[in-house]
C-alpha cells in the first residue's frame, strides 16, 4: 500500500469494539447457562478465530455481524473437538483458552499460524502446569502447538514475573474449574476485563492490589455485553490528531478502563490537546468520546507501572515522540519483543528508515524527535499495529511511504485503511 501526506484529518469516527473485550465475551459465554448477546463484538480475524475455536467444541454461535448470540454449554458442556483448535494469529485466544482446556474431560491440541508458533507459551505452561494441568509444546519448544491432556486441577498462589492480561486471565479462568481458590499476583496490575467480565457472569472474583483472586465457580450466566470501542485501534486516531497540523478528531464511545487509559496520560504529558467527552460507564466499562486537536509535542519518559496500560499503543507513541520535540525514552517494555513481531526492532528499523533519530535499547527505545520526515518503504513485518503505525506516520512525513503487507490490519481493524482516508476526504482533500 501506498500512502503519503494529505494534510489535515477532520470529523467523527467510531472505532471497531475492543478485541480483549470482543474475545472475553465469546468464551465466558461459551462456558455460561443461557445466551450471551455481544454487542459491538470485533469482526476481526483474530476474534473471529475465538469463535471458530468454541464452535468446535459444540458451542452454538450466531454471529449476525453487529450482534453475536452465543448459546452457552455451560461451565462443563464444552465437548472435545474433532479437529485441531487453529487459533490463527491470536495470542489472546491461545493462552486465554489453554486455562479452559486444562480442566476438561479431552484432550485437544491447539495451533496458530507460523506467528503463533514463535511467541513464548511457557509463561501459561508453568503456572497451569503447577495447577495439575498438563500441556505439552509438542515440538519441545516453549511454542504451540500445545497438546493439552483435560485433568483436575487445583487452586495455586501464583507471582508472575511479567505484568500479562493473557497470563492471568489464562490461571483465573483454570480457577473457575480448580478445588479452591487460586490467586495471581503481578508485578504491575495489567489489563482487568477478564475479572471485570467473570464478575458481570457470575463469578466469585475480588482484587486487592496487584494481586487477583478467583473461587471455584459451579455456574456461569449468561449476559448482555455491551463492547466500547479498543482504546488500541482508538490510538491511531488520536495519534494523527495530534501529529497532523490542522487536524480535529471526535473518536466517539471508546472505552477508557483505568488499566487501558495509559496512552491518555502519555499524550497528555507530551503537551497533547485532548478532551474527554460524555465520559460514562457500561456494563463495568467506562467510555468516553475524545475529541484531539492538533498539539506541539514535546519529548517525556514512558516506563514502569504505566506500561502495561499502554502496551499496544506503544509503537504509535514511538512514532509520536518522532515527530515530537525533544528526546522519549520508553523502557521497562521487553514485552514488545514477543508480540506479533520484535515491536522494538521493527519500530527502530521502520523509524530510521523515515529519517528518524532511534536507538534500540534492551528493553525500549530512546527517540530524539524534531527531525524531518521523509517517506521509505515499511517492512510490517506482517504485524497489525505496525502497519497501522506507519499508515499514520506517513501523513507526517515528506514524498511517498510503502507498507508491505499492509492486509495485516485484518488482525483487528479491517476498514482501518478506508476510515483514516474518510478522515482526510472530508476535508475535500484528496
Amino acid at each position: 500500500m501506498e500512502l503519503k501526506k494529505w494534510g489535515p484529518l477532520w470529523g467523527e469516527i467510531t472505532v471497531p469494539g475492543d478485541k480483549s473485550i470482543s474475545h472475553r465475551a465469546v468464551m465466558f459465554g461459551s462456558l455460561a447457562k443461557g445466551t450471551t448477546e455481544i454487542h459491538g463484538f470485533l469482526q476481526g480475524a483474530d476474534c473471529l478465530s475465538t469463535i471458530s475455536c468454541f464452535e468446535k467444541m459444540g458451542v452454538s454461535i450466531e454471529n449476525k455481524g453487529d450482534v453475536v448470540l452465543v448459546h452457552g454449554n455451560g461451565l462443563h458442556g464444552l465437548k472435545k473437538p474433532e479437529t485441531i483448535l487453529d487459533c490463527g494469529n491470536s495470542g489472546t485466544t491461545t493462552r486465554l483458552i489453554s486455562g479452559i482446556l486444562s480442566a476438561q474431560d479431552f484432550d485437544v491440541t491447539l495451533t496458530g499460524d507460523a506467528s503463533i508458533q514463535k511467541r513464548p507459551m511457557k509463561r501459561i505452561m508453568e503456572p497451569l502446569s503447577r495447577m495439575g494441568a498438563d500441556i505439552t509444546s509438542i515440538r519441545g519448544n516453549d511454542c504451540a502447538p500445545l497438546l493439552i491432556r483435560g485433568t483436575k486441577l487445583h487452586g495455586i498462589h501464583y507471582t508472575s514475573k511479567v505484568a500479562s492480561a493473557q497470563v492471568k486471565s489464562a490461571i483465573l479462568l483454570a480457577g473457575l474449574y480448580a478445588d479452591g481458590i487460586t490467586q495471581v499476583t503481578e508485578p504491575f496490575v495489567s489489563r482487568n476485563h477478564s475479572e471485570r467480565m467473570l464478575k458481570l457472569f457470575g463469578a466469585s472474583v475480588s482484587t486487592e492490589g496487584t494481586t487477583a483472586s478467583i473461587s471455584p465457580a459451579t455456574q456461569l450466566y449468561g449476559q448482555k455485553v455491551m463492547v466500547p470501542g479498543d482504546i488500541s485501534s482508538a490510538a491511531y486516531f488520536i495519534a494523527a490528531g495530534l501529529m497532523v497540523p490542522g487536524s480535529e478528531i471526535l473518536i466517539k464511545n471508546v472505552g477508557i478502563n483505568p488499566t487501558r487509559d495509559g496512552l491518555l496520560h502519555v499524550c497528555r504529558a507530551m503537551g497533547a490537546d485532548l478532551t474527554l467527552l460524555n465520559v460514562r460507564g457500561q456494563e463495568g466499562e467506562p467510555t468516553a468520546d475524545i475529541l484531539v486537536r492538533h498539539s506541539a509535542l514535546h519529548g517525556t519518559t514512558v516506563g514502569g507501572a504505566i506500561i502495561p496500560t499502554l502496551i499496544d499503543e506503544l509503537p504509535m507513541i514511538a512514532a509520536m515522540a518522532a515527530a515530537a520535540e525533544g528526546e522519549t525514552r520508553i523502557c521497562d517494555a521487553g514485552e514488545l519483543k514477543v508480540k506479533e513481531s520484535n515491536r522494538i526492532a521493527v519500530m527502530v528499523e521502520n523509524l530510521t528508515a523515515m529519517g528518524a533519530d532511534v536507538t534500540e535499547t534492551e528493553d525500549g527505545m530512546i527517540i530524539r524527535g524534531g527531525k524531518p520526515l521523509h517517506g521509505a518503504v515499511i517492512n510490517s513485518h506482517l504485524d497489525h499495529r505496525i502497519a497501522m503505525t506507519f499508515a499514520v506516520t506517513a501523513q507526517c512525513a515528506e514524498g511517498l511511504t510503502t507498507i508491505q503487507g499492509a492486509d495485516c490490519v485484518n488482525i483487528s481493524y479491517p476498514r482501518f485503511y478506508e476510515e483514516l482516508m474518510g478522515l482526510i476526504q472530508k476535508r475535500g482533500v484528496c
